[in-house]
């Protein structure tokens, strides 16, 4: 019995150590998850060479900008008619307009271009997205084609280049035509239309992080089918182009930055200096930006025509090719002024 109360009965110590390791390895697990999972989503960058092979074809034109861009461009129609100058929306490229060129080029010379940051024209050195930057690009080719003035038409982003271009230059815009353009204050009691997915993730700062590295194609078709309302449109060749050109060289590190960019709200109230005739079309369905603010630009510029396309949405020249035609074509046909005869004397 004395030996027996002299031994230490005490438990023996909890296994601390191993308890560590654990709480350890559940968060390196984790990371390792997070990382294995990134890695596998990870998106690089598509092949300059390729795309260029693919979406220009082998007669594809580029010009050289002072600043150094090299601005991918498409010069079609009937050259010696009067030229209409076009501009895409915000991850879209010269590509959007293709439905028109088919449409007006016969009638009208159509001069297209990929923006800044967009299409093949990709990163520029200076990383100008602004609208200047996008106004340059838009000189760089008329100057190449010897275009002193021109019919300045665009959508979305292109919309608000366009009218903006028009306050910039406006002896040399012969007509505009907004077409689903942004840059238009909310009206009164209005609420802005809820981001497509795309833009969404841009509102973060982890999401502009991820942007340029992560890009699934079902972001892309999402994206696409949350900016239209005919959904037929939205095909395979389509969400590939829009998921291919979005990854070219310097494209999404450009749609970054342009998500940080001060848009000059302020410049809204300028739209009423201009003078040039112009069309603003859109369609009733848009859900990007809201078509009240087609009544907006109509309040704000003196003589302006406004045509709503019942059922359409974000993109009237890919959505309703054919009305969209039409109702530049009648505008033009209408508000361009003739050009004098010459005079038989001096021939």
């Amino acid at each position: 019995m004395m030996i027996a109360d002299e031994v230490d009965f005490d438990p023996p110590p909890p296994p601390r150590p191993l308890f560590r390791r654990k709480r350890v390895l559940a968060p390196l697990g984790l990371v390792l998850a997070i990382l294995a999972t990134f890695l596998a989503l990870r998106t690089p960058d598509t092949d300059r060479g390729a795309m260029i092979a693919k979406y220009g074809g082998p007669n594809a034109t580029f010009v050289a900008g002072p600043a150094g861009q090299q601005i991918h461009y498409r010069d079609q129609g009937k050259r010696d008619a009067p030229a209409i100058v076009l501009i895409h929306g915000s991850n879209a490229s010269l590509h959007t307009w293709e439905p028109l060129v088919k449409r007006l080029g016969a009638t009208y010379r159509i001069v297209t271009l990929d923006l800044p940051g967009h299409g093949l024209t990709g990163a520029i050195p200076d990383t100008d997205y602004s609208a200047q930057g996008m106004m340059d690009a838009v000189d760089v080719v008329a100057a190449k084609l010897g275009l002193d003035h021109f019919v300045l038409g665009g959508n979305s982003m292109g919309g608000w280049v366009s009218w903006r271009y028009a306050l910039a230059e406006p002896s040399r815009v012969d007509a505009l035509l907004l077409i689903d353009a942004s840059g238009m204050p909310l009206r009164k009691g209005e609420k802005a239309p809820p981001s497509n997915v795309g833009f969404r993730v841009l509102e973060y700062s982890f999401g502009r992080w991820l942007a340029t590295r992560v890009t699934p194609r079902m972001l892309v078709e999402q994206s696409l089918r949350g900016s239209v309302e005919k959904q037929e449109i939205v095909d395979d060749a389509m969400i590939d182009r829009y998921w291919e050109l979005l990854r070219f060289p310097g494209n999404r590190a450009a749609t970054v930055l342009r998500a940080r960019m001060d848009r000059e709200p302020a410049m809204a109230a300028r739209v009423g200096e201009l003078r040039a005739p112009t069309l603003i079309l859109f369609g009733d369905k848009d859900r990007l930006i809201n078509p009240s603010a087609a009544k907006t630009f109509n309040e704000r510029i003196a003589g302006s025509e406004v045509v709503m396309l019942p059922g359409i949405g974000h993109l009237p020249m890919e959505e309703a090719p054919d009305a969209t035609a039409k109702a530049i074509a009648d505008f033009l046909t209408r508000r361009l002024a003739a050009p004098a005869p010459a005079d038989p004397e001096t021939r």
